[in-house]
């Protein structure tokens, strides 16, 4: 398959060089403008809600969309949904930080899996250049140096990624560092914000609470 793909690519270049006018011409026909249907509250929530109980557990997803119900019934007299979906987008961005755990998933899902082997023929390794904070050296202005890890480090994400857990929990050893604590102190405060701005909410103040709903 990657034979053929090469193939054709060069002799898109050549057909380039040639005559890149009369190319650009072709492809310019030949583009179709797609419009994507803007997806409604409700699949954005459960896209969402699905995502967390893999990268979590149920019981964290649930308190995902109980929350962002909230929002939505308070919103609901104001024939709205902007805050809602504000809501629903940056608290899940918060709640989703891509922590050692969620890295060991992503990098072990099937899905990837299987993207990466369409993509190759043959014999190939995988390394992965990783960071670890508890053992990587640091450079001068004191950021983490990445280096190698060569293919058993794929059964140390499997390992990690059903150690996803212990998440923090006192038995997290990543999440005793400082930047783990921010990620975990930011839901805190943006979920006490926003309900704050449930207190007050009109339709005067709906645009602006939207807008701060989507600082993250």
């Amino acid at each position: 398959m990657q034979i053929d793909n090469n193939k054709a690519a060069f002799e898109w270049g050549r057909r380039c060089a040639h005559d890149l006018a009369a190319v650009q011409a072709l492809f310019k026909v030949a583009q179709i403008i797609e419009f994507v249907r803007k997806p409604s509250l409700a699949e954005m929530l459960a896209k969402r809600v699905d995502f967390l109980a893999a990268y979590q557990n149920a019981a964290y997803a649930q308190t995902y969309i109980t929350f962002v119900e909230k929002v939505r019934a308070a919103e609901a007299p104001l024939n709205s949904t902007q805050l809602s979906e504000a809501v629903a987008r940056y608290l899940f961005k918060l709640m989703a930080y891509k922590d050692e755990y969620e890295v060991a998933r992503l990098h072990t899902d099937r899905a990837f899996t299987e993207k990466i082997a369409s993509m190759f023929e043959g014999d190939y390794k995988l390394i992965h250049h990783l960071a670890p904070p508890l053992t990587a050296k640091k450079n001068d202005q004191g950021e983490l140096i990445k280096q190698p890890f060569g293919p058993w480090m794929r059964s140390a994400f499997g390992l990690l990624a059903k150690m996803k857990g212990l998440r923090g929990t006192p038995l997290d050893i990543f999440g005793r560092s400082a930047e783990r604590r921010m990620e975990r102190a930011l839901i805190v405060e943006y979920r006490a914000c926003i309900e704050e701005l449930l207190t007050s909410l009109n339709a005067e103040r709906l645009a602006l609470a939207a807008e701060i709903a989507r600082i993250p």
